[in-house]
């Protein structure tokens, strides 16, 4: 199994946020570090602090010399794809192919309503999504672009320079819908990732995605399979859920820290993590 690390940046400080990554980029057992893609903190009080997720992330990327970074995950719906791709693209090479590119369908009403951002309905988050993945690929990949949709039009579009990855970053998509979110997952990402939640619930979502797969004829073993692991004080606790997970066909781990974000943490999980 392999690990990596999460830290909100809800709730925080980013002198805290900064020595969490720079004492992670040293111990070897974390390969990923991770934000959220969020304006308000969620499953908290959503009236303080949360510093944004792609600025603290490049920041991130010039502190780091190793770990692999993205965010879990960025709402679609907040960024016009061709403004992400960009973005991503550009991110790769600053941090010399590091970036694995989260994203989501979105689902947060209180921010995107405060913030005037159409959210939508499921139907109309799902079909925006997919749409979305497809422009996001393709900008990263190819020459030009042109793509006719109902939510997304564009016309021998470019993307330059491309990123240093090829044919693209890895495509990491979080969410748990399963007729949806899991088939769109099946179509494009390199990487799927459960939020967090019973083994049994984790485990039946990686059965439905692998269904989608064989749907669409689409080999299993390209997506890579993650799970957030909370860490809640007890280093033993938190590695004996991800060798649980591990059972059922996880394969990263990604330790969700929480506030006040502290470099203290690392060593204790990471010798636990390593006794699995």
């Amino acid at each position: 199994m392999r690990f990596g690390f999460k830290t909100a940046p809800q709730h925080t400080t980013w002198k805290d946020m900064l020595e969490v990554w720079r004492a992670a980029d040293d111990i070897e057992i974390f390969e990923s570090g991770w934000t959220f893609d969020h304006f308000y903190p969620i499953y908290s009080d959503s009236t303080g602090p949360c510093l944004e997720g792609w600025v603290t992330l490049a920041a991130l990327a010039q502190a780091t010399r190793r770990v692999r970074l993205g965010t879990l995950v960025t709402g679609i719906h907040h960024r016009h794809p061709a403004v992400l791709a960009n973005m991503a693209a550009t991110l790769d090479i600053v941090s010399g192919g590091r970036l694995e590119i989260g994203i989501g369908a979105g689902w947060n009403h209180e921010e995107s309503g405060a913030y005037g951002i159409a959210l939508g309905l499921p139907k109309e988050r799902s079909d925006r999504f997919e749409e979305a993945c497809e422009v996001l690929v393709r900008l990263l990949s190819d020459e030009t672009t042109t793509f006719s949709g109902r939510y997304f039009q564009l016309t021998e579009a470019r993307c330059e320079p491309k990123p240093v990855q090829k044919p693209h970053p890895p495509i990491c998509i979080g969410g748990s819908g399963e007729r949806r979110t899991l088939r769109t997952a099946a179509r494009f990402a390199q990487h799927w990732n459960f939020v967090g939640g019973s083994v049994e619930e984790f485990s039946r979502l990686r059965s439905v995605l692998h269904a989608h797969c064989a749907e669409l004829g689409r080999d299993q073993a390209e997506i890579m399979i993650s799970s957030h692991v909370r860490f809640e004080g007890d280093p033993k606790g938190t590695a004996a859920t991800a060798a649980e997970l591990a059972a059922a066909g996880c394969e990263l781990a990604i330790v969700q820290l929480r506030p006040p974000h502290t470099p203290a943490v690392l060593e204790p999980i990471a010798e636990a993590l390593a006794a699995i």
